[in-house]
């Protein structure tokens, strides 16, 4: 084994005795990001940064390092499994760096991020962007939705990053104090000449906002509320070897084809089975693409120019992410697991992810699709769709978690009316879970798995659920009765 090292926060040292033996064994060097260590067999980091001379690193130190030499391991974000260690060479670094130029990012920008380090986006695309175009970036240790925008005014930020459930949560908060209440109050004041206004929601001088995962709906409500900033959606996987940028800002839109990267990507749509979890396939035992305006797969050719370099460790998991005779006996394509769709215009739409879709009565259902129509209803603050196992019967049934907005009270016959309004009978989520907090991984993205174990059963889950009934036309607190009907199949779903 090659000897490495690695270094983490104190607060960790539990863990790290656990397993300090095995990793010394390996000729690993462990290391704290502190001026000081108390355990035995790690060093201390941060005061060797203090002695470190500020000279260029000789040229010689890096003469073998090339374009695929491995520079870091990023883990995925483990939202539908166990995280992989991806493997982040020095050409994917400069790929993440070419997102930013793309979207304009300049030299007299000041980029501000509260994304962790460890996400692709913060790293790649967000501090490497910065060293690439000389912008000044601002990092701060952890998302908060109250200080956002004063950090904002603060730093004289220009260039915002997001991912996920992050523009949400800044559209959640509470609009600035009215004025003319604060004025009234000022009134009755004895100090003269005092004067305090909270600044509004368009002062700031933000441009620009670069990331991914952002929803339609939401880009409507951040744009009306914080002002014209123009927004960057991309979509790209920390291990893909295939992205897109948004470059005409449509709304809703991860990207749009593009001739000189189809020159270079051999990326394609192909139809794919979500109740066998596998790509359909013709007589011939090849791959089928799908035309403009249906959801398919998103696979890319791994190539010269598009490697795919895998992960960390074991082959297998690897050799997972590889889809074999696509349209020919020998070609190889990175499965990204992502369903997308193209309309007429050339313009690319995220669809689902494999793992969140789930097919019930026959039809395939995105969580993402019916997450945007809950979450229009005025009292959702927060919802995560998910399909959870019927005994019984195939597929799996619609379930959503929600958060409710402060204030207001759950409508289960104003829920129901949207939702059948909008939604075909089979894509309506028949149970919902009342949750104060509405768990996400460290990248803003939702969990999922350990929902869909909990399933519907309310003698196991202790938060407020509720039953979609067709007959009553409403949304009707879920008992112990409804699941046994259910179980027993004495109520049709």
């Amino acid at each position: 084994m090659r000897s490495f090292g690695f270094s983490l926060h104190e607060e960790l040292q539990g863990a790290v005795e656990e397993v300090l033996p095995s990793l010394k064994e390996g000729g690993v060097s462990v290391y704290y990001t502190s001026r000081t260590s108390h355990t035995e067999g790690v060093s201390s980091l941060l005061d060797k940064v203090d002695e470190a001379s500020s000279d260029p690193v000789p040229e010689s130190w890096r003469s073998d390092v090339t374009f695929s030499t491995p520079a870091l391991y990023i883990y995925t974000s483990g939202t539908t499994g166990l995280p992989k260690a991806a493997t982040i060479n020095h050409h994917r670094i400069w790929y993440g760096t070419g997102i930013s130029m793309a979207s304009g990012l300049r030299s007299d920008d000041v980029v501000y991020t509260s994304l962790p380090l460890y996400h692709s986006a913060a790293l790649l695309v967000g501090l490497h962007g910065c060293i690439v175009s000389g912008a000044t970036m601002v990092l701060r240790k952890k998302f908060s939705a109250s200080q956002f925008w004063d950090d904002c005014r603060k730093y004289n930020v220009t260039v915002i990053q997001y991912i996920g459930e992050l523009l949400r949560y800044l559209c959640n908060t509470p609009p600035p104090y009215p004025v003319a209440m604060a004025m009234h109050q000022l009134q009755n004041r004895e100090t003269k000449g005092f004067l305090a206004k909270k600044p509004n929601d368009r002062d700031h001088k933000v441009r620009m906002a670069l990331g991914n995962g952002l929803r339609g709906d939401v880009w409507r409500e951040f744009i009306k509320r914080f002002g014209d900033i123009q927004i960057y959606e991309f979509y790209a996987s920390t291990e893909g070897n295939v992205g897109f940028l948004n470059y005409p800002r449509k709304v809703g839109a991860v990207g749009r084809m593009n001739y000189l990267q189809r020159k270079v990507v051999r990326y394609e749509l192909i139809k794919y089975d979500v109740e066998k979890d596998e790509p359909v396939r013709d007589e011939n035992g090849f791959c089928i693409r799908v035309p403009r305006g249906e959801v398919g797969l998103l696979v890319s050719k791994i190539t010269q120019l598009t490697p795919f370099h895998g992960y960390a460790g074991g082959k297998s998991q690897t050799e997972k992410k590889k889809l074999r005779d696509v349209f020919k006996k020998g070609d190889v394509y990175f499965n990204s697991g992502d369903l997308l769709m193209i309309d007429h215009d050339g313009f690319i739409y995220f669809h689902d992810r494999v793992g969140d879709t789930f097919r019930w009565k026959g039809e395939n259902v995105a969580t993402t699709e019916v997450a945007d129509i809950v979450g229009l209803v005025e009292f959702v603050q927060e919802v995560n769709v998910y399909g959870v196992p019927v005994p019984g019967h195939e597929g799996r049934i619609g379930m959503a978690s929600i958060k409710m907005k402060e204030n207001y009270e759950f409508d289960g016959q104003k829920l129901f009316q949207h939702i059948a309004d909008y939604l075909p009978p089979y894509a309506r989520p028949r149970f919902l879970r009342i949750q104060d907090t509405i768990e996400i991984t460290g990248t803003f993205k939702h969990r999922k798995v350990t929902l869909m174990e909990e399933g519907f059963n309310p003698t196991v889950i202790k938060d407020a659920m509720y039953f979609l009934d067709d007959t009553a036309k409403m949304y009707v607190p879920m008992t112990e009765g409804i699941y046994n009907a259910i179980t027993n199949k004495t109520l049709k779903l």
